[in-house]
């Protein structure tokens, strides 16, 4: 429990300090926001406003874990390793996508199929690294089967369950990138999402499988301590962050911090064995999603749009709500979410 207090702190302190020197420093090189020209009329008062900020979460993420581990003496794990590993290289390529769209002065960055294969090599990587380094219980970071509270069904064999964490890596780094759109929107969104893995992987740490039989009232996770000092410390970041990526924001965090988010999230349910149980905890990133996909599905076949505009937050713009209504009314609707995912995942332990 110190660790993951020392942890969260930590990286709070480093994100809620060190961002206004990241927006000097941004602000001063010209790395501005750019704006959609079919956005919201509103809108175009945020460009210039400095961008790449995730870098700052990222840092602050990693530096909190290292310095937790290293003021309470406590060990690290392969899992921890593993899923900050997938949020440093998701957010390496939000960067490049951050850096190409500032230099060449457009809304557009990485191509999407280049956007996709680097997403995927690290999705790739990550899939097979977590079947490795079994502990000695002979648990690994995470097993090749599909999870919603823990594992379910026959295992899925190595390439199929490579094939599905790439899958998860990739919608959930791009639902992040999706929901943020509006200023502290994801940031918020996620700051939940990571609290609700600091409190599930603390009962899974207090609910071992180790020396009992297996069974619905325990937990085989390798690794669920540090599993929590991960979400801590990312959760630390990104309360720090948000206090200058509220409305109105000082800064945005860009692709690098949405994919790196978005991998955090990812990474953090498949070692968690709750793969399944994100999509409902995350029920505020799949819905905006599902916007899109609806929005794009629809015009392609009828030529009409469903929503004024997606995602689903600027529909709300278009439609005259204040920019912080639509947040905080969305980051209500995403508490909602956690709570049911929390309510769900503590009723089956119940015994009985």
């Amino acid at each position: 429990m110190r660790t993951i207090l020392v942890s969260a702190s930590v990286s709070l302190l480093l994100a809620l300090f060190c961002t206004p020197l990241a927006i000097k420093i941004f602000s001063r090189r010209g790395y501005g926001q750019l704006i959609r020209e079919d956005g919201p009329a509103a809108h175009a008062t945020k460009k210039g406003t400095p961008t790449m900020g995730g870098a700052v979460i990222v840092i602050a993420t990693i530096s909190g874990y290292l310095i937790g581990h290293t003021a309470t003496a406590s060990a690290m794990s392969a899992s921890g390793f593993l899923v900050l590993g997938l949020m440093t290289g998701l957010g390496l390529v939000g960067f490049v996508d951050d850096f190409l769209k500032i230099h060449r002065q457009t809304n557009l960055g990485l191509r999407s199929r280049a956007k996709l294969a680097g997403q995927s090599l690290v999705g790739v990587v990550f899939a097979l690294e977590v079947l490795r380094y079994p502990n000695a219980y002979d648990l690994t970071p995470a097993s090749a089967y599909v999870s919603f509270l823990r594992d379910i069904g026959p295992a899925i064999g190595v390439v199929p369950f490579a094939l599905w964490v790439v899958f998860m890596i990739g919608s959930w780094s791009n639902a992040v990138n999706l929901t943020d759109g509006l200023d502290g929107l994801a940031t918020g969104a996620t700051i939940l999402v990571l609290a609700a893995y600091v409190l599930i992987a603390n009962w899974q740490l207090r609910n071992p499988c180790t020396g009992v039989p297996v069974s619905a009232h325990c937990f085989a996770v390798r690794d669920p301590l540090d599993l929590a000092v991960v979400a801590a410390s990312a959760l630390g970041a990104c309360i720090g962050f948000l206090w200058w990526n509220a409305p109105p924001a000082k800064i945005f965090m860009g692709d690098t911090g949405s994919l790196a988010l978005g991998g955090v999230l990812a990474g953090l349910a498949v070692c968690t064995e709750t793969q399944l149980l994100l999509v409902i905890l995350g029920g505020l990133f799949v819905i905006i999603t599902l916007s899109v996909v609806i929005q794009v599905g629809v015009f392609k076949r009828t030529g009409r749009r469903v929503f004024r505009m997606a995602p689903l937050q600027h529909h709300f713009e278009v439609l005259g709500w204040a920019e912080a209504t639509i947040v905080m009314r969305f980051w209500l609707v995403s508490a909602l979410f956690v709570a049911l995912g929390l309510s769900i995942f503590y009723i089956a332990w119940l015994p009985g």
